[in-house]
């Protein structure tokens, strides 16, 4: 179905507002009122992954990161699927592509600056790996088991953050062009539309960079904080076997 901007740009900004306060919503403090405390006053401050898993544990870590990544994949899903099987001015130029990638950007955009929570969230490293999960899957599986191995080798949790998210931005930049531009016909519809898409790609990018500016300068000064997820599992089954006990 070919489709015409100016007649569906209601639409488009509808699914776009609605990633972003889908991206408001912040399991990390959620979870953490419910455990009686608010993550954003114990350890580092961040209501994200790591700093849950330093403060309650690998397991509702873990938790809180799949939940993050679910809060980018549905956005990004919904603008893919409304969108699938329709076309911008000719057949050549897929309108799917930009809208999965604008909901993703909304989505990670609520995340790091959220309204309800005076524009102060979460790093966004979970809510983007969702995104490029629909956009690239086997990409993002890769990159995160990368993240997770550089982690554990040298536990720099924001480096393995960049590893986890980076990569599929570049790859999906690739694909973007490669999808917009691979007719024979090259209009400049497709330039500008693949031109915009990959500017929003590479904003998801910067707003995880810049969300961890502050991780950025402990690791040039060397005053990073150490992520050991290993011990942080040892952790965990101790307090469990000793509760167990009390029980």
């Amino acid at each position: 179905m070919i489709i015409y901007f100016e007649k569906i740009w209601w639409a488009i900004l509808l699914l776009a507002v609605i990633s972003y306060l889908i991206g408001n919503i912040n399991f990390a403090v959620i979870i953490s009122k419910i455990k009686k405390q608010d993550i954003r006053k114990i350890g580092s401050g961040n209501p994200g992954t790591l700093n849950m898993s330093r403060n309650f544990g690998l397991k509702i870590g873990v938790l809180n990161l799949a939940l993050d990544i679910f809060k980018g994949v549905i956005p990004t899903l919904l603008g893919f699927l409304i969108f699938n099987d329709k076309y911008f001015y000719s057949y050549d130029i897929p309108a799917w592509i930009f809208v999965e990638v604008l909901c993703g950007f909304c989505a990670v955009l609520g995340h790091v600056f959220p309204v309800f929570m005076k524009f102060k969230g979460g790093k966004g490293v979970a809510t983007t790996i969702g995104v490029f999960f629909v956009c690239n899957w086997y990409v993002a599986l890769v990159s995160g088991i990368l993240a997770i191995v550089f982690i554990m080798l040298t536990e720099i949790g924001s480096m393995g953050s960049f590893v986890a998210t980076t990569p599929g931005a570049f790859i999906t930049c690739y694909q973007v062009y490669y999808y917009y531009l691979k007719s024979s016909y090259l209009g400049l519809e497709n330039i500008i539309i693949a031109s915009i898409t990959n500017l929003i790609l590479v904003m998801i990018i910067f707003i995880v960079w810049f969300a961890h500016r502050k991780n950025i300068s402990r690791l040039i000064s060397g005053d990073e904080h150490p992520t050991n997820w290993l011990q942080m599992l040892k952790e965990s089954i101790i307090k469990n076997k000793a509760k167990k006990l009390n029980k």
